[in-house]
Order: structure tokens, then C-alpha cells, then sequence
């Protein structure tokens, strides 16, 4: 890819034209990270750009942004440029195509404000960007509260920084952030999502967690997890603390790559816990009836308040429903214990139940029960192939509807429990019970 964004360069200066690698890429390059996209600027105005590169886009000429492909990969061009007024907290109004040195000025951190010369090895640095980066520090560029009013997702992208590099937020920047906080709902909750997910997937979560909660960004993000503070749990199950604490340990123990929907049911599989606390005078302690049934309910309305994709909705709101049900699994008949098994989402709900124990009590008793069963059935299908379907059922007089879907799925569980193993031995066991039933045809019908 670099080889490709540096023949690039090379033909725009050939024509006259500065040209640098800028931003993100050349921070990772000085701390010696491969980047994962290389991005140009350039003296050249987009008209120019394309008539050299004939199979660009201009996916954002008013802006200067044009995208060239060379060697299979996209590169964004952008002429170096001076934003106007931002209207609506995002984008600028107008630019005006200025130099290197306004182009700078224009960036986020100063972090992200270097250019390198790829052609000599040289840095161009013209607002203290490599001090900052040897320094392990986020910096807005120029006035920190000016740049976060031009485009409020940086107050997102100053958290996700500091996670990901593991950097710290200069003063400075840190209070223009608080004090900006408030205004995060203005822009599209799909950019807010992105940096949100984007900051705790990585596995420095747990700081993206305090520095999200502690800016004042959460409250503008899901500010139900707020609400988990001072809400207290039952000491002999949860002697960690209260929800809030319970839920930021937990996030301290998942493994390094987790899916969304885990980490989005982490974070919210105990968000009723504050609607649903009760005491229970004969017990003598606190509980939370229902707080399963309503969090799901919670969850999806947040989820969809956010703009998650529907997959990520459904399967993070199933481990909401059901994480409590784990407490019951030992209990369970075979049957219903593989299609427990058996659902999307139960790698993902195994790794929640695992830190929601370790989290509070940590009673491992039902993981390790799960994980002998996993063993234990691994050798075969959960959920074979069903031995008869409902053709063969109307060939014995069973009519179609609720009758028999009663059938097969009675017929299924013999099947999972072993006491029927093949589709001769499932159509004769239904001729037997509808036998048993009785002369009366409705006898015979719902025979299960």
C-alpha cells in the first residue's frame, strides 16, 4: 500500500505539485505502527488531481477530497485547505485551498496534524506534533474549545485517541471536552456509535469506560449507565459494590477481541436494575424481579436510539433477555438444555455469564457445567436433522396446525434425550400414542 501512495506523491510532484503523506498515517508510522490507510495532501486542486488519476472519484471535491485507486486500494487526495465557519458542528460551510501551513492548523490533535515527505524522509511539523507524540499526549490544536465547536465528533475521537494509544489528554483539552460534553446529541447518532464502539472493542475498554463517564460524554451517549451509580446490590452475591461497579469490572475482564453485541451486553445487561429494585422483607434483602425482561426491553430501545444495525440489536437484546437463565442450566432436561445450547448467541452469552460471576461472587459452578456439556455433545450435532417432518405426519391422519406442531416437537426432544433415534422408530411411537389416545379423533389429534 505505501508503495502505491508514494508513486502517488511522486507523479503529483512530477507535475509540479507539493505532495505529503498526512494525519493519521504518519503518526503511526513515527511510532512505528503500519497504517492501515495512507492519506495524501497535496498543492494540487481537484480538478488536477483527477485529470491525472483518471479512475479517481470526487467524493468530496467542494472539500478537495478526491479518492484515487492505485494497486487495489483507495487513497483520499485533499488540497491543502482552509475551513470556513461550521453551521452544523460537523462540516465547514466553505474552504478555501491554502497551504501546508493552514492545512495544519485546521486538524484535530496536534498528533494528527504532521506531514511527512515520503520521497525525503522528512517530517513537516508545524504545530508541535512530534513533542506531543514523544510525549504521550492528546493536544487540540490552537484553541481547544474552537476546534470541538467546528466539529463535535472530536470530543469523541480526544476519548478514542487516548484509548487506542494509550496517550493522556493535555488540560487543556481535557476541560474544553467537559465543558463541551453537553452538545455531543447535536451530531448524527451514527457517528456518535462509531466512536463509541470504536473506543471500548479495543482492549484499553476499561480507560475508553472512565474517560467516556468522567468527560460528561457518556450522559450524551447512554446516560442510563449513569443511573447504575449508588444503586446498591446484595452484598452475599455482589460484594464488588454497586451496578455501576459491577458493570466496569466486568468490562475489566472480557478477553481481548469481543463481538459488539458482547460488549453492548455487557454494558447494559443490568440497566433496569435501578427501575426493578425492591426489598424483600421475608428474605431480607434486595432484589431485582424482572430486571432480565425489562433490560431487553431497554436495550433494544437504546440500540435503536444509537442507530445499531438490526443484527447487532437482536443478538445483543437476547443476551440481555436470557443471562439470567444460566442460573437454571443444571437443572435443565437434556432437550431443552441443547437448544439452549444451541442458540446464535450462546458463545457470546457464555463469555457474559463468565464475567458477570467473576464480576460479583465468583461461583463458576454453571460455566464449568456448560463447558463439560459442550464436551460432552461435541461429538454430534445439538440439533440434528429432524427425524420426521410434517409430511410424514399427515401420512399417519395428524392435520396440519397446532396438533401438529406439538408432535414434532415432542417427537424432537425424544430425539435429543436419545429415546428415539430413527425415523422407523419415531412413526411408529406416534402410531402407538395415537392408539393410547383413545377412539375419539381430538383424543387422537393431541395425543403429546
Amino acid at each position: 500500500m505505501r508503495v502505491h501512495a508514494e508513486e502517488i506523491v511522486r507523479r503529483l510532484r512530477e507535475h509540479g505539485h507539493e505532495a505529503v503523506f498526512a494525519g493519521g498515517c504518519v503518526r503511526d508510522l513515527l511510532r512505528g505502527v503500519e497504517p492501515h490507510d495512507y492519506d495524501i495532501a497535496t498543492s494540487a486542486l481537484p480538478a488536477v488531481v483527477m485529470s491525472l488519476f483518471p479512475h479517481s472519484l470526487a467524493v468530496g471535491a467542494h472539500f478537495g477530497v478526491v479518492i484515487v485507486r492505485a494497486g487495489g486500494h483507495h487513497f483520499e487526495v485533499a488540497t491543502f485547505r482552509q475551513d470556513g465557519d461550521y453551521g452544523d458542528g460537523r462540516h465547514p460551510d466553505s474552504v478555501r485551498f491554502t497551504t501546508a501551513v493552514e492545512d495544519a492548523q485546521r486538524r484535530d490533535f496536534t498528533i494528527n496534524g504532521l506531514f511527512l515527505d515520503p520521497v525525503q524522509g522528512r517530517v513537516l511539523d508545524y504545530v508541535g506534533g512530534q513533542a506531543d507524540l514523544s510525549a504521550r499526549v492528546i493536544r487540540a490544536i490552537g484553541d481547544p474549545q474552537a476546534r470541538f465547536c467546528e466539529d463535535r465528533l472530536r470530543l469523541m475521537r480526544a476519548v478514542r485517541f487516548a484509548t487506542v494509544l494509550d496517550f493522556e489528554i493535555e488540560e487543556k483539552t481535557w476541560q474544553a471536552v467537559q465543558a463541551e460534553a453537553p452538545r455531543l446529541p447535536l451530531i448524527a447518532a451514527e457517528r456518535i456509535r462509531d466512536e463509541f464502539v470504536k473506543t471500548l472493542v479495543h482492549p484499553n475498554r476499561l480507560r475508553g469506560f472512565d474517560l467516556l463517564c468522567d468527560s460528561g460524554l457518556m450522559a450524551g451517549i447512554i446516560p442510563e449507565i449513569l443511573q447504575l451509580k449508588g444503586c446498591d446490590q446484595p452484598p452475599q452475591y455482589h460484594p464488588e459494590g454497586d451496578v455501576f461497579v459491577h458493570t466496569r469490572l466486568m468490562l475489566s475482564l472480557l478477553p481481548v477481541d469481543i463481538s459488539v453485541p458482547l460488549l453492548l451486553a455487557v454494558l447494559l445487561h443490568d440497566i433496569a436494575k435501578p427501575a426493578t429494585r425492591s426489598w424483600d422483607e421475608v428474605a431480607q434483602r434486595i432484589r431485582f424481579n424482572g430486571h432480565d425482561r425489562l433490560g431487553a426491553e431497554m436495550t433494544e430501545d437504546i440500540l435503536r436510539r444509537l442507530r445499531f444495525p438490526n443484527d447487532v440489536v437482536t443478538r445483543a437484546t437476547a443476551m440481555v433477555a436470557y443471562h439470567m437463565a444460566f442460573i437454571n442450566v443444571q437443572q435443565l432436561r437434556p432437550a431443552k438444555l441443547k437448544r439452549f445450547m444451541a442458540r446464535e448467541t450462546f458463545a457470546d452469552e457464555l463469555q457474559l455469564h463468565r464475567v458477570d460471576c467473576l464480576g460479583s461472587h465468583g461461583m463458576l459452578d454453571n460455566l464449568e457445567f456448560l463447558q463439560a456439556k459442550a464436551e460432552e455433545f461435541s461429538h454430534e450435532p445439538l440439533i440434528p436433522p429432524r427425524l420426521v417432518d410434517g409430511y410424514d405426519l399427515m401420512q399417519l391422519g395428524v392435520p396440519q396446525g397446532p396438533a401438529m406442531r406439538g408432535w414434532l416437537e415432542e417427537i424432537q426432544t425424544r430425539q435429543l434425550e436419545g429415546a428415539l433415534r430413527t425415523k422407523e422408530e419415531a412413526l411408529e411411537w406416534v402410531r402407538q400414542q395415537r392408539a393410547a389416545a383413545g377412539a375419539s379423533p381430538k383424543a387422537a389429534e393431541n395425543a403429546p
